[in-house]
């Protein structure tokens, strides 16, 4: 007796999604062979390398491998800076995990994160711009851009519902191909990238149209009538940010830590004689005032200079240039050994060293 038709399709639907079940298995093995984001056991291949540039989904394979002892937090504004000049001042082994767009939060839960898989510590640096001052920062915690907290946490298991996605495979071809040669990683093993484009492309006229995009104003004399405060005022100002930070500094042994507040163009810097510049010197004077508690080295280049009001030095308000990270680089060795304030004006010192 022929089979009829509705035989026919209950065997193809049988077999059309045994086909699919198997292709998806074979899909979910392949990405947690490649491992693509380190946080697995890495069964396969030997070392992690990382194959995107998402750094919330990479750094913390960086912070877990047990290469490094010492770690640059921050964001974008600290993503330049190299870490073999903070090994030489500082000692240790650095990894550069600053985070474009990082929040407090974000920075925060990372080094948590190094402190539980770093048993001796040696050093930290925290790049302290606006977001660690940012009055809001215990409610807008991530950005759009989202946060994998499953990856910062200490059970692997619940990380194998995230690995057959789109991206997941994705990154583990990317994987795949570093590890037939035929692809470059994204990123280096300590993090540390210059992420700015090619200094050659570099363009003055198209850097003051970022610079100035929301038009000129004059930048150096204070506003009139300048904002005023109360002691009350400024008392119940709340930087929710600054209490994790002298948490971290509290948790982990560390043997040296260090506070630089990373420069920014003046356009990007509250003007003076406002609201916003009171709460931004009174969050800096707060956190002098944990350094001081701490014993921690405070170095600020926050502030109108050289670096800070030529517009040559920037790609836009918030990014300077390759040689501008050098020469701040330079100048934290130089605070650290002199202690006091750059006679050329590039930096302040709110807390020497002892």
């Amino acid at each position: 007796m022929p089979p009829t038709p509705t035989m026919n399709w209950a065997r193809h639907l049988k077999l059309t999604l045994g086909i699919f079940a198997a292709t998806l298995l074979a899909l979910y093995l392949f990405v947690l062979a490649m491992n693509p984001y380190g946080n697995l056991p890495n069964t396969v291949l030997r070392h992690h390398v990382m194959t995107d540039d998402n750094q919330r989904y990479q750094y913390p394979s960086i912070v877990r491998s047990g290469r490094y002892d010492s770690i640059i937090i921050g964001t974008s504004t600290s993503r330049l800076l190299d870490p073999k000049p903070f090994e030489e001042a500082l000692g240790g082994r650095f990894a550069n995990v600053a985070i474009n767009a990082g929040t407090a939060w974000e920075q925060t839960e990372l080094t948590k994160l190094f402190l539980r898989h770093q048993p001796k510590p040696h050093a930290l640096v925290v790049g302290i711009d606006w977001v660690w001052c940012a009055v809001n920062a215990d409610r807008e915690r991530i950005t759009f851009r989202g946060f994998p907290e499953w990856m910062y946490d200490d059970n692997p298991w619940n990380d194998l519902a995230y690995m057959l996605n789109v991206k997941a495979l994705e990154i583990a071809g990317r994987r795949a191909g570093a590890a037939l040669g035929v692809a470059k990683p994204r990123l280096p093993p300590d993090g540390w990238e210059i992420f700015t484009p090619p200094e050659r492309n570099y363009d003055l006229a198209k850097a003051q149209a970022k610079i100035y995009a929301a038009g000129p104003r004059n930048l150096i004399d204070p506003r009139v009538p300048p904002a005023v405060a109360s002691a009350q005022e400024r008392a119940n100002w709340r930087f929710p940010a600054l209490d994790w930070l002298e948490q971290l500094i509290a948790a982990g042994k560390w043997q040296r830590v260090l506070f630089v507040l990373p420069p920014v163009h003046v356009m990007a810097l509250p003007p003076p004689g406002t609201h916003e510049a009171l709460k931004e010197q009174e969050c800096k004077s707060r956190i002098s005032a944990m350094a001081e508690r701490r014993n921690i080295p405070v170095i600020d280049f926050r502030l109108a200079s050289d670096i800070t009001s030529r517009d040559e030095n920037y790609w836009d308000p918030l990014h300077y240039r390759v040689a501008i990270a050098e020469r701040i680089a330079r100048g934290i060795g130089a605070a650290l050994k002199s202690g006091v304030d750059d006679p050329g004006g590039d930096w302040k010192m709110l807390k020497p060293p002892n």
